[in-house]
């Protein structure tokens, strides 16, 4: 019978601690849930107006733009830009002696004007502060191009001639502007956006994304013609071939282009209201 109440003993002093264990284990506190100030743009400000500076494949270009709040986390934009227009196989040597900068099979320099309106809507919103504002985007618009010639077209056969003691002359940025012509066509970009600061009197942005230009009537921007060479050719014997009239026999080179894409970052700086 001793036996028997020490093992009863033991029993209970074993069962009641770990019932307590376990129970502790099971029952959790609730989560509670800390509710978020959201803040919307329309509360701090109404409209924006800032200074554009952008880098992308064709080169650096400026602009400004407007925006207006029109819902709690959206606004709509204009922008008005300038920027180059270049083909993306376009490679600048520079004359180490004297400086010149030359792009070879290069054929006109193109000038483009984007006037685009768009439309930025800000996300997550409820998951960081006010101090970065991100926002996703898209415009659409109009676009101008002026393009003018790159060389001195002597004999308008579309090639840089450069032999013979004959040099047709590379033309300085603002040189062969009375040649140049007028194409129109549209441009769009999409692009995420980062609003910097919580002051919001300032506006500074930075936004990463994709610009494109479509110009149906195409710009030529790389020569459209090339020489055809003499196959073998042997000593003291030109790789050139002549017709009859001494004229260089040319054939198709590079084609003219209508789209135009690149990735794209921008700077923008100025103030809200």
């Amino acid at each position: 019978m001793k036996i028997y109440k020490y093992l009863t003993f033991i029993l209970l002093l074993t069962f009641f601690p770990t019932k307590e264990v376990l129970f502790a284990q099971i029952t959790e506190p609730e989560v509670l849930q800390i509710p978020r100030n959201i803040s919307a743009l329309d509360e701090n400000y109404s409209s924006g107006f800032g200074f554009n500076f952008l880098m992308n494949n064709f080169g650096f270009g400026t602009g400004m733009e407007f925006r207006r709040v029109i819902a709690p986390q959206s606004e709509i934009m204009a922008s008005l830009r300038i920027t180059s227009l270049r083909d993306p196989s376009e490679q600048t040597f520079t004359d180490v002696f004297f400086g010149q900068q030359v792009v070879p099979n290069k054929y006109q320099r193109a000038l483009a004007f984007p006037l685009m309106l768009g439309l930025r809507q800000r996300v997550f919103a409820d998951t960081i502060n006010d101090d970065y504002r991100f926002f996703l985007s898209a415009s659409l618009g109009p676009a101008a191009s002026f393009s003018y010639p790159y060389f001195n077209d002597i004999n308008n056969n579309g090639f840089r001639e450069q032999f013979q003691g004959f040099v047709e002359p590379i033309n300085d940025f603002f040189t062969g502007w009375s040649d140049g012509s007028w194409q129109w066509g549209g441009a769009g970009e999409i692009k995420v956006a980062v609003d910097i600061g919580s002051n919001f009197s300032r506006l500074s942005s930075i936004e990463f994304g994709y610009f494109f230009y479509y110009f149906p009537d195409s710009i030529q921007l790389m020569m459209p013609n090339q020489p055809v060479l003499r196959q073998n050719v042997g000593p003291g014997q030109s790789q050139f071939i002549f017709d009859d009239n001494g004229e260089l026999v040319l054939e198709p080179f590079y084609d003219p282009q209508s789209f135009f894409g690149s990735p794209q970052i921008t700077f923008t700086f100025g103030w809200l209201r």
